[in-house]
């Protein structure tokens, strides 16, 4: 690649990730609005423990019926 060719691309990359950045700011707000407290942090933890919850009720049924 050329030194043309690299700057063409750092540039297209910056872009996409201001892009990137923006997005998840709003997301980050949207959930702070709708009361998760540390935005996207608290998110994924309330996820993660969702998961856990499925698993573990998932793990807990009789094999025999299903």
């Amino acid at each position: 690649m050329s030194k043309k060719d690299l700057i063409n691309k750092i540039a297209k990359l910056e872009s996409i990730n201001d892009q990137l950045v923006a997005e998840l700011q709003y997301i980050d707000s949207l959930v702070r609005q709708v009361g998760f407290d540390e935005g996207i942090k608290t998110l994924k933890m309330a996820a993660m423990e969702l998961l856990e919850e499925i698993e573990s009720e998932s793990s807990d049924e009789d094999p025999m019926i299903g």
